[in-house]
């Protein structure tokens, strides 16, 4: 399940570019390099991870960017999370950046250095993503749960720590797959997936619960900023579930498979969820947003008709981000 150099592709998209240890047997012919090694003539599934992956170039990218410039232009009025959403937009914008020169190495440069950085690429989208949105759900977990608590940690300080705690553990964790040769490596990016995935259906199921039953005894409505953070939270819970459940629901499924088959076809196939993550992630944001800004308004309107309906609903007091 972990990106490691003996996998194809994005950890399951590229297998080993090195050739096998030739030192046990002196005589032994060292394999010529190859970018599709042990899945040369069973490519469906890796081009279709990088299919999915094209997705990231057109879509992804531009809309991580005009995430990043919403960010810095309400940087005045910012919410808590803004620092862990603009870190995670950088992040999969990077990572959408590197889908042309993995087709370029694939087709034309064949080159070990430039597999180097594309494995230093999967790294970063293995622990950056699932880290950062542990983060904005703990956020959002002790600002519902915990108000008082949220209310002392609101300084900058606190979400600065830890997005360079975060940005630490994953640049460790791709320098380590860069180098390669560490046992039981793959047990690492196991472990944070269902670590991550587990904290973060638990914290926005006590989310939803705690905003669900806040409404009151005989009343219908939700009140108008907890109803703005329930549809938020729901939001990043189907992303949540879309993205990271099929590799949790896959790997234990490996028995069943043959090792070749597992490795080429259904791994590449799980990791294009997690993969077009880096699309679904900015769009979601956007569309929660009641103006998006450095767009026109009939282009808003065309493509998002609810979010322009939304503000016709909400009072202008109650139109902050909770």
């Amino acid at each position: 399940m972990e990106r490691n150099a003996s996998l194809p592709l994005n950890s399951t998209s590229i297998p080993t570019l090195f050739p096998f240890n030739v030192t046990a047997d002196i005589n032994a012919t060292v394999k010529p390099f190859s970018v599709f090694d042990g899945c040369d003539n069973q490519v469906e599934g890796i081009l279709f991870d990088l299919t999915v992956q094209c997705i990231n170039v057109v879509v992804g990218i531009p809309a991580n960017i005009l995430v990043i410039a919403i960010l810095i232009h309400n940087r005045k009025d910012p919410s808590t999370s803004d620092i862990f959403l603009g870190c995670l937009a950088f992040m999969d914008a990077y990572f959408g950046v590197m889908t042309p020169i993995i087709f370029l190495n694939l087709y034309h440069w064949q080159s070990k250095g430039v597999w180097s950085s594309i494995k230093f690429s999967y790294g970063v989208k293995d622990t950056s993503g699932p880290l950062f949105l542990s983060c904005i759900c703990l956020d959002r977990f002790i600002a519902v749960i915990f108000p008082i608590m949220f209310g002392q940690l609101k300084h900058i300080k606190y979400r600065l720590s830890l997005t360079i705690l975060v940005l630490c553990l994953t640049f460790a964790y791709s320098a380590a797959k860069v180098v390669g040769g560490f046992p039981n490596f793959e047990k690492v990016f196991t472990g944070e997936v269902l670590a991550t995935f587990s904290w973060m259906v638990m914290c926005n199921g006590t989310i939803l619960w705690t905003l669900k039953k806040s409404r009151g005894a005989g009343k219908d409505e939700m009140h108008p900023m907890k109803k703005k953070a329930f549809k938020m939270v729901l939001s990043i819970l189907c992303i949540i579930v879309f993205n990271y459940l099929p590799l949790v629901a896959l790997f234990p499924s490996e028995d069943y498979y043959t090792p070749d088959g597992f490795r080429c076809y259904v791994q590449p196939v799980g990791f294009a969820f997690l993969n077009i993550s880096s699309t679904i992630q900015p769009l979601v944001y956007l569309s929660r947003l009641e103006k998006v800004p450095f767009l026109p308004e009939t282009c808003v309107k065309k493509w998002c008709p609810c979010v322009c309906a939304e503000p016709n609903k909400t009072p202008p007091a109650q139109n902050q981000q909770p």
